[in-house]
Protein backbone atom coordinates (compact mmCIF):
# COMPACT_ATOMS: atom_id res chain seq x y z
CA UNK A 1 0.00 0.00 0.00
CA UNK A 2 1.64 3.61 -0.70
CA UNK A 3 1.96 5.80 1.78
CA UNK A 4 0.69 9.56 1.91
CA UNK A 5 5.10 10.97 1.78
CA UNK A 6 5.11 9.48 -1.59
CA UNK A 7 2.40 11.43 -3.08
CA UNK A 8 3.36 13.59 -6.09
CA UNK A 9 2.68 17.15 -5.24
CA UNK A 10 2.43 18.01 -8.46
CA UNK A 11 -0.39 16.25 -9.66
CA UNK A 12 -3.32 17.20 -10.32
CA UNK A 13 -5.58 17.94 -7.14
CA UNK A 14 -9.45 18.59 -8.26
CA UNK A 15 -11.41 21.37 -6.21
CA UNK A 16 -13.59 19.13 -5.82
CA UNK A 17 -12.08 15.85 -3.82
CA UNK A 18 -13.90 14.08 -2.27
CA UNK A 19 -11.26 12.37 0.77
CA UNK A 20 -13.31 9.16 2.07
CA UNK A 21 -13.66 9.03 5.97
CA UNK A 22 -13.34 6.39 8.52
CA UNK A 23 -17.03 5.86 9.59
CA UNK A 24 -16.54 4.95 13.45
CA UNK A 25 -18.94 2.94 15.19
CA UNK A 26 -20.77 0.87 13.32
CA UNK A 27 -18.25 -0.20 10.92
CA UNK A 28 -15.47 -0.62 14.00
CA UNK A 29 -13.99 -4.28 13.33
CA UNK A 30 -16.02 -7.21 14.78
CA UNK A 31 -13.82 -9.36 17.43
CA UNK A 32 -12.95 -13.15 16.12
CA UNK A 33 -15.73 -14.34 19.19
CA UNK A 34 -18.25 -12.19 17.42
CA UNK A 35 -17.61 -13.73 14.38
CA UNK A 36 -18.44 -17.32 15.06
CA UNK A 37 -20.82 -16.56 17.45
CA UNK A 38 -22.62 -15.08 14.87
CA UNK A 39 -22.72 -18.49 12.73
CA UNK A 40 -22.99 -21.13 15.56
CA UNK A 41 -25.45 -23.59 14.46
CA UNK A 42 -25.90 -21.71 10.74
CA UNK A 43 -27.54 -17.88 9.96
CA UNK A 44 -30.69 -19.65 8.38
CA UNK A 45 -33.70 -21.86 9.73
CA UNK A 46 -37.07 -22.58 7.93
CA UNK A 47 -40.07 -21.00 9.01
CA UNK A 48 -43.86 -22.45 8.28
CA UNK A 49 -45.76 -20.28 6.87
CA UNK A 50 -49.48 -20.95 9.59
CA UNK A 51 -49.04 -22.48 12.64
CA UNK A 52 -49.98 -26.49 13.41
CA UNK A 53 -51.47 -26.43 16.75
CA UNK A 54 -54.71 -28.90 16.13
CA UNK A 55 -55.02 -31.74 14.10
CA UNK A 56 -56.89 -29.90 11.43
CA UNK A 57 -53.85 -28.43 10.52
CA UNK A 58 -52.11 -30.80 10.24
CA UNK A 59 -54.91 -32.58 7.98
CA UNK A 60 -54.62 -29.79 5.68
CA UNK A 61 -51.02 -28.82 5.86
CA UNK A 62 -49.99 -32.68 5.36
CA UNK A 63 -51.92 -35.65 5.24
CA UNK A 64 -54.89 -35.85 3.93
CA UNK A 65 -55.22 -32.61 2.61
CA UNK A 66 -51.43 -32.24 0.91
CA UNK A 67 -53.03 -35.41 -1.69
CA UNK A 68 -55.44 -32.69 -3.08
CA UNK A 69 -52.98 -30.30 -3.62
CA UNK A 70 -50.45 -32.73 -5.50
CA UNK A 71 -52.72 -34.00 -7.15
CA UNK A 72 -53.85 -30.82 -8.80
CA UNK A 73 -50.46 -29.84 -9.65
CA UNK A 74 -49.93 -33.47 -11.43
CA UNK A 75 -52.74 -32.21 -12.98
CA UNK A 76 -51.39 -28.79 -14.33
CA UNK A 77 -47.78 -27.66 -13.47
CA UNK A 78 -48.39 -24.43 -13.35
CA UNK A 79 -50.22 -24.40 -10.01
CA UNK A 80 -46.85 -25.28 -8.29
CA UNK A 81 -46.64 -21.39 -8.89
CA UNK A 82 -49.10 -20.64 -6.58
CA UNK A 83 -49.17 -23.59 -3.82
CA UNK A 84 -45.32 -24.05 -3.49
CA UNK A 85 -42.76 -22.00 -2.73
CA UNK A 86 -40.98 -22.99 -5.41
CA UNK A 87 -42.08 -19.97 -7.94
CA UNK A 88 -40.30 -17.50 -4.83
CA UNK A 89 -36.89 -19.43 -4.13
CA UNK A 90 -33.74 -18.36 -4.77
CA UNK A 91 -31.28 -21.55 -5.36
CA UNK A 92 -27.63 -19.86 -4.18
CA UNK A 93 -25.15 -22.06 -6.22
CA UNK A 94 -21.77 -22.26 -5.84
CA UNK A 95 -18.58 -25.32 -6.61
CA UNK A 96 -16.83 -22.57 -3.66
CA UNK A 97 -13.66 -21.97 -6.53
CA UNK A 98 -13.83 -18.11 -6.63
CA UNK A 99 -14.89 -17.05 -2.90
CA UNK A 100 -14.28 -13.31 -2.29
CA UNK A 101 -10.47 -12.88 -0.30
CA UNK A 102 -9.98 -16.67 0.10
CA UNK A 103 -9.78 -18.40 -3.59
CA UNK A 104 -10.90 -22.08 -4.07
CA UNK A 105 -11.62 -23.34 -0.66
CA UNK A 106 -13.80 -25.87 -1.69
CA UNK A 107 -17.99 -26.68 -1.56
CA UNK A 108 -17.91 -26.75 2.48
CA UNK A 109 -16.04 -24.30 3.50
CA UNK A 110 -18.20 -21.89 0.86
CA UNK A 111 -20.96 -22.38 2.78
CA UNK A 112 -21.28 -19.76 5.16
CA UNK A 113 -20.90 -17.27 2.52
CA UNK A 114 -24.18 -18.44 0.50
CA UNK A 115 -25.80 -18.64 3.73
CA UNK A 116 -25.03 -14.81 4.41
CA UNK A 117 -25.81 -14.75 0.93
CA UNK A 118 -29.36 -16.21 1.70
CA UNK A 119 -29.87 -13.81 4.56
CA UNK A 120 -29.39 -10.80 2.46
CA UNK A 121 -32.25 -11.97 -0.05
CA UNK A 122 -34.58 -12.37 2.94
CA UNK A 123 -33.28 -9.23 4.43
CA UNK A 124 -33.74 -6.54 2.01
CA UNK A 125 -35.93 -8.51 -0.69
CA UNK A 126 -38.26 -10.74 1.79
CA UNK A 127 -37.00 -13.61 -0.92
CA UNK A 128 -36.66 -17.03 0.37
CA UNK A 129 -33.82 -18.82 -0.73
CA UNK A 130 -31.37 -21.98 -0.28
CA UNK A 131 -27.98 -22.20 -0.43
CA UNK A 132 -26.61 -25.34 -2.36
CA UNK A 133 -22.98 -25.67 -2.54
CA UNK A 134 -21.69 -28.48 -5.30
CA UNK A 135 -19.12 -30.72 -4.58
CA UNK A 136 -17.88 -30.41 -8.16
CA UNK A 137 -16.36 -28.07 -10.13
CA UNK A 138 -17.28 -29.61 -14.11
CA UNK A 139 -19.37 -27.22 -15.63
CA UNK A 140 -21.69 -29.96 -17.68
CA UNK A 141 -21.99 -31.48 -13.84
CA UNK A 142 -23.43 -28.34 -12.42
CA UNK A 143 -25.73 -27.47 -14.93
CA UNK A 144 -27.08 -30.90 -14.88
CA UNK A 145 -27.52 -30.73 -11.29
CA UNK A 146 -29.71 -27.86 -11.66
CA UNK A 147 -31.70 -29.12 -14.20
CA UNK A 148 -32.61 -31.90 -12.57
CA UNK A 149 -33.44 -29.76 -9.48
CA UNK A 150 -35.38 -27.13 -11.27
CA UNK A 151 -39.01 -27.83 -9.68
CA UNK A 152 -37.60 -26.89 -6.60
CA UNK A 153 -36.51 -23.32 -7.09
CA UNK A 154 -37.57 -20.35 -9.40
CA UNK A 155 -34.26 -18.63 -9.96
CA UNK A 156 -30.51 -19.20 -9.82
CA UNK A 157 -28.09 -17.02 -8.10
CA UNK A 158 -25.11 -18.30 -9.13
CA UNK A 159 -21.65 -17.38 -6.92
CA UNK A 160 -18.38 -17.57 -6.01
CA UNK A 161 -17.27 -19.93 -9.05
CA UNK A 162 -14.08 -19.18 -11.35
CA UNK A 163 -13.29 -17.73 -14.17
CA UNK A 164 -13.48 -18.07 -17.33
CA UNK A 165 -15.28 -21.28 -16.11
CA UNK A 166 -18.61 -19.18 -14.66
CA UNK A 167 -18.89 -17.47 -18.23
CA UNK A 168 -19.34 -21.21 -19.31
CA UNK A 169 -21.67 -22.27 -16.70
CA UNK A 170 -23.79 -19.10 -16.48
CA UNK A 171 -24.26 -19.54 -20.57
CA UNK A 172 -25.51 -23.21 -20.35
CA UNK A 173 -27.05 -22.47 -17.28
CA UNK A 174 -29.45 -19.86 -19.32
CA UNK A 175 -29.90 -22.11 -22.09
CA UNK A 176 -31.19 -25.09 -20.09
CA UNK A 177 -33.25 -23.38 -17.79
CA UNK A 178 -37.02 -21.65 -18.00
CA UNK A 179 -35.94 -19.44 -15.23
CA UNK A 180 -33.76 -16.30 -14.25
CA UNK A 181 -30.18 -17.42 -13.92
CA UNK A 182 -27.75 -14.38 -12.89
CA UNK A 183 -24.25 -15.18 -11.92
CA UNK A 184 -24.00 -11.98 -9.54
CA UNK A 185 -20.37 -11.79 -8.84
CA UNK A 186 -20.36 -10.80 -12.91
CA UNK A 187 -23.63 -8.58 -12.90
CA UNK A 188 -24.01 -7.69 -9.42
CA UNK A 189 -20.95 -5.97 -8.93
CA UNK A 190 -21.53 -4.43 -12.72
CA UNK A 191 -24.91 -3.16 -12.04
CA UNK A 192 -23.52 -1.18 -8.93
CA UNK A 193 -20.44 0.00 -10.72
CA UNK A 194 -22.60 1.62 -13.29
CA UNK A 195 -25.12 3.51 -10.97
CA UNK A 196 -21.60 4.33 -9.19
CA UNK A 197 -20.35 6.30 -12.49
CA UNK A 198 -23.52 7.51 -12.67
CA UNK A 199 -23.86 9.22 -9.59
CA UNK A 200 -20.05 10.48 -9.69
CA UNK A 201 -20.97 11.79 -13.50
CA UNK A 202 -23.96 13.42 -12.08
CA UNK A 203 -22.06 15.18 -9.20
CA UNK A 204 -19.17 16.06 -12.05
CA UNK A 205 -21.37 17.28 -14.57
CA UNK A 206 -19.72 14.85 -17.05
CA UNK A 207 -21.29 12.60 -19.77
CA UNK A 208 -20.71 8.17 -19.94
CA UNK A 209 -20.86 8.96 -23.58
CA UNK A 210 -17.67 11.12 -23.33
CA UNK A 211 -15.57 8.65 -21.05
CA UNK A 212 -12.66 6.35 -21.75
CA UNK A 213 -12.85 3.86 -18.73
CA UNK A 214 -9.89 1.57 -17.34
CA UNK A 215 -10.62 -1.60 -15.88
CA UNK A 216 -7.62 -3.31 -14.54
CA UNK A 217 -9.00 -7.06 -14.50
CA UNK A 218 -10.30 -9.08 -16.87
CA UNK A 219 -12.30 -12.10 -14.56
CA UNK A 220 -15.92 -12.18 -14.08
CA UNK A 221 -16.85 -8.36 -12.46
CA UNK A 222 -14.34 -6.83 -15.15
CA UNK A 223 -15.72 -8.89 -18.41
CA UNK A 224 -18.90 -7.84 -17.13
CA UNK A 225 -18.09 -4.20 -15.97
CA UNK A 226 -16.80 -4.11 -19.85
CA UNK A 227 -19.92 -5.14 -21.28
CA UNK A 228 -22.67 -3.06 -19.22
CA UNK A 229 -20.47 0.28 -19.38
CA UNK A 230 -20.26 -0.09 -23.32
CA UNK A 231 -24.06 -1.06 -23.42
CA UNK A 232 -24.59 1.99 -21.35
CA UNK A 233 -22.91 4.34 -23.75
CA UNK A 234 -19.70 4.63 -22.89
CA UNK A 235 -17.33 6.18 -25.08
CA UNK A 236 -14.51 3.81 -24.56
CA UNK A 237 -13.65 0.75 -22.21
CA UNK A 238 -10.12 -0.36 -21.70
CA UNK A 239 -9.45 -3.71 -19.82
CA UNK A 240 -6.39 -5.43 -19.07
CA UNK A 241 -5.49 -8.52 -17.66
CA UNK A 242 -1.71 -9.98 -15.90
CA UNK A 243 -0.72 -9.01 -19.91
CA UNK A 244 -1.53 -6.33 -20.14
CA UNK A 245 -4.23 -4.30 -22.92
CA UNK A 246 -6.35 -6.73 -24.28
CA UNK A 247 -6.54 -5.95 -28.00
CA UNK A 248 -7.87 -7.83 -31.20
CA UNK A 249 -4.41 -8.28 -32.55
CA UNK A 250 -3.13 -10.14 -29.16
CA UNK A 251 -2.58 -14.22 -29.45
CA UNK A 252 -3.95 -16.60 -26.79
CA UNK A 253 -7.33 -15.24 -26.59
CA UNK A 254 -10.09 -16.97 -24.66
CA UNK A 255 -13.33 -16.79 -26.17
CA UNK A 256 -14.06 -13.76 -23.59
CA UNK A 257 -11.63 -12.39 -24.46
CA UNK A 258 -11.42 -12.11 -27.90
CA UNK A 259 -14.89 -10.96 -27.54
CA UNK A 260 -14.63 -8.42 -25.83
CA UNK A 261 -10.91 -6.90 -27.99
CA UNK A 262 -13.76 -6.82 -30.42
CA UNK A 263 -16.28 -4.71 -28.58
CA UNK A 264 -13.96 -3.00 -26.53
CA UNK A 265 -10.27 -1.00 -26.72
CA UNK A 266 -11.87 1.50 -29.65
CA UNK A 267 -8.75 3.52 -29.41
CA UNK A 268 -6.79 0.65 -31.00
CA UNK A 269 -4.55 1.17 -27.52
CA UNK A 270 -1.32 -1.34 -27.09
CA UNK A 271 0.88 -2.20 -23.73
CA UNK A 272 0.22 -2.18 -20.09
CA UNK A 273 -1.38 -0.28 -17.51
CA UNK A 274 0.60 2.42 -18.09
CA UNK A 275 -0.38 2.80 -21.84
CA UNK A 276 -3.71 2.54 -20.51
CA UNK A 277 -3.93 5.13 -17.93
CA UNK A 278 -2.74 7.96 -19.97
CA UNK A 279 -5.54 10.29 -20.59
CA UNK A 280 -8.51 7.61 -19.03
CA UNK A 281 -11.41 9.69 -17.51
CA UNK A 282 -12.41 6.59 -15.22
CA UNK A 283 -10.43 3.79 -13.45
CA UNK A 284 -11.71 0.76 -12.26
CA UNK A 285 -9.88 -2.19 -10.34
CA UNK A 286 -11.05 -5.38 -10.11
CA UNK A 287 -7.58 -7.16 -10.21
CA UNK A 288 -6.49 -7.20 -6.27
CA UNK A 289 -3.35 -6.09 -7.74
CA UNK A 290 -1.51 -2.59 -6.79
CA UNK A 291 -1.23 0.47 -8.72
CA UNK A 292 1.50 3.17 -8.51
CA UNK A 293 -0.46 6.21 -7.35
CA UNK A 294 2.06 8.32 -10.30
CA UNK A 295 -0.55 6.59 -13.08
CA UNK A 296 -3.03 8.62 -11.18
CA UNK A 297 -1.20 11.55 -12.49
CA UNK A 298 -1.29 10.88 -16.22
CA UNK A 299 -5.21 10.45 -16.35
CA UNK A 300 -7.57 13.17 -17.33
CA UNK A 301 -8.88 16.45 -15.44
CA UNK A 302 -11.95 15.77 -12.93
CA UNK A 303 -10.77 11.59 -12.83
CA UNK A 304 -12.94 9.00 -10.91
CA UNK A 305 -11.37 6.02 -9.41
CA UNK A 306 -13.13 2.71 -7.71
CA UNK A 307 -10.50 0.80 -6.60
CA UNK A 308 -12.66 -2.09 -5.54
CA UNK A 309 -10.62 -5.11 -4.82
CA UNK A 310 -10.75 -6.35 -1.23
CA UNK A 311 -9.46 -5.95 1.63
CA UNK A 312 -6.98 -4.29 0.04
CA UNK A 313 -8.22 -1.94 -2.80
CA UNK A 314 -5.77 -0.93 -5.90
CA UNK A 315 -4.54 2.52 -4.43
CA UNK A 316 -5.47 3.58 -1.12
CA UNK A 317 -8.54 5.86 -1.10
CA UNK A 318 -6.40 8.51 0.68
CA UNK A 319 -3.90 8.42 -1.47
CA UNK A 320 -6.55 8.22 -4.87
CA UNK A 321 -8.53 11.69 -3.64
CA UNK A 322 -5.29 13.35 -4.21
CA UNK A 323 -6.04 12.73 -8.15
CA UNK A 324 -9.21 12.17 -8.42
CA UNK A 325 -12.51 14.13 -7.42
CA UNK A 326 -15.17 11.27 -6.87
CA UNK A 327 -13.58 7.57 -5.07
CA UNK A 328 -15.02 4.51 -4.26
CA UNK A 329 -13.90 1.37 -3.08
CA UNK A 330 -15.53 -1.63 -2.12
CA UNK A 331 -15.03 -1.41 1.42
CA UNK A 332 -17.68 -0.20 4.72
CA UNK A 333 -15.14 1.57 5.80
CA UNK A 334 -15.15 4.21 3.57
CA UNK A 335 -17.02 6.23 1.79
CA UNK A 336 -19.11 5.35 -1.72
CA UNK A 337 -19.04 1.47 -0.96
CA UNK A 338 -19.66 -0.71 -3.92
CA UNK A 339 -21.67 -3.21 -2.68
CA UNK A 340 -23.52 -5.69 -4.55
CA UNK A 341 -26.66 -6.31 -2.03
CA UNK A 342 -27.45 -2.58 -3.21
CA UNK A 343 -28.48 -4.48 -6.61
CA UNK A 344 -29.33 -8.48 -6.82
CA UNK A 345 -32.03 -8.53 -4.13
CA UNK A 346 -34.53 -5.84 -5.74
CA UNK A 347 -33.32 -7.82 -9.37
CA UNK A 348 -34.39 -11.17 -7.97
CA UNK A 349 -37.12 -9.89 -6.40
CA UNK A 350 -38.77 -7.83 -9.64
CA UNK A 351 -37.32 -10.68 -11.74
CA UNK A 352 -39.84 -13.29 -9.78
CA UNK A 353 -42.37 -10.27 -9.50
CA UNK A 354 -42.95 -10.43 -13.22
CA UNK A 355 -42.81 -13.86 -13.63
CA UNK A 356 -39.83 -13.49 -16.21
CA UNK A 357 -38.18 -16.26 -17.86
CA UNK A 358 -34.60 -14.81 -17.79
CA UNK A 359 -32.62 -11.51 -16.80
CA UNK A 360 -31.78 -9.28 -19.35
CA UNK A 361 -29.19 -6.65 -20.18
CA UNK A 362 -31.77 -3.86 -20.30
CA UNK A 363 -32.99 -4.93 -16.58
CA UNK A 364 -29.67 -4.67 -15.51
CA UNK A 365 -29.20 -1.21 -16.85
CA UNK A 366 -32.73 -0.94 -15.35
CA UNK A 367 -31.52 -1.94 -11.93
CA UNK A 368 -28.64 0.40 -12.48
CA UNK A 369 -30.82 3.54 -13.28
CA UNK A 370 -33.17 2.82 -10.40
CA UNK A 371 -29.87 2.68 -7.86
CA UNK A 372 -29.05 5.68 -8.70
CA UNK A 373 -32.10 7.55 -8.95
CA UNK A 374 -32.26 6.54 -5.32
CA UNK A 375 -29.10 8.10 -4.51
CA UNK A 376 -30.18 11.35 -5.99
CA UNK A 377 -32.09 13.32 -3.16
CA UNK A 378 -28.64 12.96 -0.94
CA UNK A 379 -26.25 13.29 -4.08
CA UNK A 380 -23.03 14.32 -3.28
CA UNK A 381 -19.20 13.23 -4.18
CA UNK A 382 -18.84 11.11 -0.92
CA UNK A 383 -22.18 9.74 -1.41
CA UNK A 384 -23.25 9.06 -5.05
CA UNK A 385 -24.80 5.51 -4.17
CA UNK A 386 -26.74 4.74 -1.38
CA UNK A 387 -26.14 3.26 1.56
CA UNK A 388 -26.34 -0.45 1.65
CA UNK A 389 -29.16 -0.90 4.49
CA UNK A 390 -31.14 2.09 2.53
CA UNK A 391 -34.35 0.24 2.84
CA UNK A 392 -35.80 2.08 -0.09
CA UNK A 393 -33.41 0.72 -2.76
CA UNK A 394 -34.42 -2.85 -2.83
CA UNK A 395 -38.14 -2.17 -3.61
CA UNK A 396 -37.59 0.62 -6.59
CA UNK A 397 -34.84 -2.04 -8.14
CA UNK A 398 -37.35 -4.31 -8.48
CA UNK A 399 -40.00 -2.40 -9.51
CA UNK A 400 -37.16 -1.18 -12.30
CA UNK A 401 -36.60 -4.34 -13.51
CA UNK A 402 -40.24 -5.98 -13.33
CA UNK A 403 -41.02 -2.82 -15.87
CA UNK A 404 -38.21 -3.98 -17.93
CA UNK A 405 -39.33 -7.46 -18.29
CA UNK A 406 -42.33 -6.66 -19.40
CA UNK A 407 -40.89 -4.40 -21.78
CA UNK A 408 -38.78 -7.32 -22.70
CA UNK A 409 -41.61 -9.70 -23.30
CA UNK A 410 -39.51 -11.89 -21.40
CA UNK A 411 -42.58 -12.27 -18.72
Amino acid sequence: MLSENTINESAHISAQVAIPRHVPGETDPVTDDEVFHGHEGGKLSVAATRPISQPRDLSVAYTPGVAKVSSAIAAESSQAARYTWANRLVAVVSDGTAVLGLGDIGASASLPVMEGKSVLFKSFADLDSIPLVLDTSDPDEIVETLVRMRPSFGAVNLEDISAPRCFEIEEKAKAALDCPVFHDDQHGTAVVVLAALYGANAVRGRSLSEQRVVISGAGASGVACARILLAAGAADVTVLDSRGIIHADRTGLNPVKADLAAHANRAGLRGGIAEAMRGADVFLGLSGSTIEQSLLATMADDPVVFALSNPEPEVHPEVAARYASVVATGRSDFCNQINNVLAFPGIFRGALDAGATEITENMKLAAADAIFQTATDELAAEAIVPSPLDPRVAPEVAAAVARAADGDGVT
